[in-house]
């Protein structure tokens, strides 16, 4: 991911070489490559890169070109989206969009399946040179941009699933790159023979224009969160999952980049580099292909055959074998003093080495092979290694059951399935290899000696014989194991990506599961010999009581005492258990009271909820500095109650990879995983806000644009100073320049009535200390007014609408005769909505000089009721009363539960009996998911409430195979 220097926080690098698999570490003679090798290229011309000459610019802008006009025909555009689309007047910000120009009504557009394509170089010129003046709207800049679609502002927060990465085109219309006083191209520090727009767009499936747009928002410090509310139309409303993956991908492309020309550096100031091994690196757009290339010149390489061959002279005659075989001699080279020349036979191996070399690096070869490995059936296999079935463990061996004899399609192969070969093949139980069919490499040698190498003169036997035998030994020494590199490194690349995905979706439905307010909890923590530790929080989360109970030891009877006695002194009728050791005889214990009615008259239930990370929280300095006074076994059953209360303000006191809800995350990228799960932290807690002045250290520094340095700076200022009253007093603070106050600002809260209340007593305050002065020292210097006393508060300042909009936010309270004050009441959604039924929300719109998306966003805001929380759409804790053993479960029962981790195979549900049961991926249907949840796939996220049927009870495996009948 772009690297964001403002920030605290870590980013997505590229996988070091220790992270790397196996496979991809081990050398083998087919890595000593050299010179002008170059990668596959899904463009079918290379662009080049441009000549900065202001000749060629202005040629190419004259608006009379053909080519330009071709290029404006390619996009297709809505007739009544003729508006700009600019970004906010920030002050720092000089981006600008260019206009949509209206097409003709026969212009079709794209598909919405189909991949962007590429267009050629020629036409790029053409088109970045266009005239400004008839592209660029001459409408003034607004603080948002427009959407087509008239959507509710919750679709935004649509957390459920994976996004879509293009929307419908007749909702959002195709828009144009970014332009900006340098021209459309986008210039990167390090340029390479790819543009990085179009590499970008062929990698991610994103729109070219969307692409440029991202580079440009990430290069100026924008965050995920603050892109994904407040730039809608620069990015064609792509969600945050989406624009992660692109902010990795373009990291990782920056960083091949910078890598590659690391290494030209040092290659030429060793003097190694040639201008075919400059063209063939500067072609790389892969880590492994950057290797590839390099290989052979690393520190220490002995060098390959071919290497070795022409230093003894032979390339000569292996180029002349190629262009004019008639005059070719191979006999004048013998030399029977000098290995590598003895004989004729040595003399022929060296020539077949060299011309294995070039048939192998060159690119309309190597295009050739891997487009015929499309069209052909190629497998991976696994098989039990011989050593481990010899030396293994067989508890491990028997993991790995499913994998003993295993072969697939690497285009049907599952994530999960490569991650499991992988690991398997770490730990020497397994032999991974990649099948290509013979058919590929004889249609393969027969195009190399009749077609792409055919001699341009007639050859003889002898020769023609050296010709095939170059070709087969260039596709068994270096082309085929290249293929199967690139192949698993392909497999394992997406595997690792979807593996991180799946932890970012679970984490971020764990985060935004509803919280309990309002409710004294009792949270346990269960053990057997150092007890079960109880912590009871009021409903603001403070600690009112802990203590800890024997419930394994006897001592049952009368620690059931003790415990009613403490949910009857602070009326506590729920109960919160963590699911760790002792969690089912702890479960059983208390179902066992509450069936008896032992705590009448309190009507008590009981949840479970997972205690992940718990214990590692209660050792951690955060921990310490929130609770000095209490034992570390004890804070960790408080957190197990707040757990409940709020899951999203405790659990990212935690480190996410720590809470556990992912799928082989210690086999994939750490950087990565640790990048893309902070990124949903942040992204939750900026959607669901934080009122500034209750909110904690931790949670705060998780808001978009801050970090820890400056949540500090917050919560000494609000220290020093009182509460905030308006936004605006945010840029008092040390650290909080401009560009942090827009990335932040549209995510922090201010409670009205708390501010109201707090600001009349200070205006009381000041009003009988003036008397007073006015009375009593009226020859003295009058006392400076605080900072409070000077601010007044912003009703807007309680809503998602951004600063940048509060302008457009007043003139649309203007025209419906609306009070800020009245905002989330029922007289305000009634003004709003007369006014849009009578203009509707495009002519409203235009009526304003803003945009539809801003409008809307404007809209949500006012009509939202006060304390709006996104969360309130997600499920709460399963509480129950009673509990269900594995025994008494039996094949066609009907059972409600809650999901516990989703993976690409099936989905884990707690049923309530120790052991989580598995729904097959199979099972899971459109037709059973809710319609409620505007779900953009098919998948289940953890804390769904789902009722299943029991399909299967393995009891001596403790295994459950369920179908889900429904969402709850």
């Amino acid at each position: 991911m772009s690297s964001l220097p403002r920030r605290g926080k870590s980013v997505a690098k590229a996988p070091t070489s220790e992270e790397l698999p196996s496979f991809l570490n081990s050398t083998s003679e087919s890595e000593e490559e050299e010179e002008e090798w170059e990668p596959k290229s899904k463009i079918a011309k290379r662009p080049r890169l441009p000549k900065k000459t202001e000749a060629k610019t202005k040629k190419a802008a004259a608006p009379q070109s053909t080519v330009a006009r071709k290029m404006v025909k390619k996009v297709a555009i809505k007739e009544e989206m003729d508006v700009s689309l600019p970004i906010a007047p920030v002050e720092d910000n000089k981006m600008q969009l260019l206009k949509p120009k209206e097409e003709d009504a026969g212009t079709k557009p794209k598909c919405l399946n189909q991949k962007p394509e590429v267009p050629k170089k020629r036409e790029i010129n053409s088109f970045q040179g266009k005239n400004q003046n008839s592209l660029v709207s001459d409408e003034k800049p607004s603080t948002s941009f427009p959407v087509v679609k008239q959507e509710k502002c919750e679709e935004a927060f649509a957390f459920d699933e994976p996004p879509s990465k293009k929307i419908k085109l007749n909702a959002c219309p195709e828009g144009k790159p970014v332009k900006n006083l340098g021209g459309n191209k986008i210039k990167e520090e390090f340029e390479m023979n790819w543009d990085i727009v179009q590499a970008l767009s062929e990698i991610t499936n994103v729109e070219p224009w969307v692409c440029a747009n991202l580079i440009r928002l990430f290069q100026e410090e924008n965050t995920i969160p603050f892109i994904a509310r407040y730039r809608k139309e620069l990015i064609n409303n792509l969600e945050a999952d989406a624009l992660r993956e692109v902010q990795q991908t373009l990291e990782e492309l920056r960083t091949v980049a910078k890598k590659t020309h690391t290494m030209i550096q040092k290659l030429k100031k060793e003097g190694k580099l040639s201008s075919c091994l400059l063209k063939g690196l500067l072609n790389c757009r892969t880590l492994e292909e950057l290797d590839h290339v390099s290989a052979p010149y690393k520190t220490g390489s002995k060098g390959t055959k071919a290497q070795r061959a022409k230093q003894l002279g032979l390339e000569p005659a292996a180029l002349s074998l190629l262009q004019n075989p008639m005059e070719l001699n191979l006999f004048s080279y013998i030399r029977p003093n000098t290995k590598g020349l003895a004989n004729i036979q040595e003399v022929e191996a060296g020539v077949q080495h060299i011309l294995a070399d070039i048939f192998a690096k060159d690119k309309d070869t190597l295009d050739f092979i891997r487009k015929l490995c499309q069209q052909r059936y190629i497998s991976i296999q696994s098989t039990l290694a011989k050593v481990s079935s010899k030396n293994g463990n067989e508890k491990d061996i028997d993991k790995f059951q499913l994998y003993h004899e295993f072969s697939c399609n690497i285009k049907n192969i599952q994530h999960h399935q490569i991650l499991a070969i992988n690991r398997g093949e770490n730990l020497k139980i397994l032999t991974v290899k990649v099948n290509i069919p013979d058919g590929v490499k004889n249609e393969f040698c027969w195009w190399c000696v009749n077609e792409r190498w055919r001699p341009k003169q007639f050859l003889k036997p002898e020769f023609m014989r050296i010709l095939r035998s170059s070709v087969e030994d260039a596709y068994k020494r270096l082309i085929y194991p290249l293929l199967c590199r690139e192949f698993r490194s392909k497999l394992t690349s997406d595997a690792e990506k979807e593996s991180v995905m799946m932890f970012g979706r679970n984490l971020r439905q764990l985060l935004l599961t509803s919280p309990v307010r309002g409710r004294t909890l009792m949270g346990v923590d269960p053990g057997y010999k150092h007890g079960c530790k109880l912590a009871i929080i009021s409903p603001t989360s403070q600690i009112l009581h802990t203590d800890v109970v024997y419930l394994h030891s006897g001592q049952g009877f009368r620690e059931a005492e003790k415990i009613k006695r403490l949910l009857l002194q602070y009326n506590c009728s729920t109960v919160v258990i963590g699911n760790g050791t002792a969690c089912r005889e702890t479960e059983a214990y208390f179902a066992d009271l509450i069936m008896k009615k032992y705590f009448a008259p309190l009507d008590v239930v009981y949840c479970i909820v997972s205690e992940a990370g718990a214990s590692i929280y209660s050792v951690s300095p955060e921990a310490c500095k929130e609770m000095p006074d209490l034992d570390p076994n004890l804070r960790s059953a408080v957190s197990i109650a707040r757990r409940v209360q709020d899951p999203l303000a405790e659990l990212v006191k935690i480190e996410p990879k720590h809470i556990g809800v992912g799928m082989y995350q210690h086999d994939v990228s750490q950087t990565l995983l640790k990048a893309t799960l902070d990124s949903v932290v942040e992204e939750c807690v900026s959607f669901v806000g934080v009122d500034i002045n209750i909110c904690s250290e931790i949670l705060l520094r998780h808001i978009a644009g801050l970090n820890t340095n400056r949540a500090k700076n917050i919560i000494e200022w609000r220290e020093k100073n009182g509460p905030f009253i308006n936004r605006e007093q945010l840029k008092e603070v040390k650290g909080l320049g401009p560009k942090t106050f827009q990335q932040c600002a549209g995510f922090i809260r201010f409670n009205q009535e708390y501010i109201k209340t707090f600001c009349s007593n200070k205006k009381n305050e000041l009003g009988s200390r003036a008397l007073l002065t006015k009375a009593g020292a009226l020859g003295k210097k009058k006392s400076k007014l605080t900072p409070c006393a000077l601010q007044q508060p912003n009703p807007l300042d309680q809503t998602c609408i951004h600063p940048e909009s509060y302008n457009i936010a007043m003139r649309f309270l203007s025209l419906i005769g609306g009070n800020a004050n009245d905002i989330g009441k029922s007289d305000m959604q009634q003004k709003v909505n007369a006014v849009i039924q009578k203009e509707g929300l495009e002519g409203t719109a235009k009526r304003l000089n803003t945009t539809v998306h801003t409008l809307q966003l404007i809209i949500d805001g006012l009509t939202q009721p006060e304390g709006y929380d996104i969360r309130t759409d997600f499920d709460k804790p399963d509480f129950k009363r009673s509990i269900v053993c594995f025994e008494d479960l039996s094949v066609g029962a009907v059972l409600t539960g809650k999901v516990e981790n989703a993976t690409p195979f099936g989905v884990f549900v707690d049923i309530g009996v120790g052991k989580s049961g598995l729904i097959p991926v199979r099972n899971i249907t459109e037709a059973k998911l809710s319609k409620a949840k505007k779900r953009r796939s098919l998948g289940l996220g953890p804390g769904e409430r789902v009722e299943v049927k029991v399909l299967n009870v393995d009891i001596p495996r403790l295994r459950i195979t369920l179908d889900l009948i429904r969402v709850l």
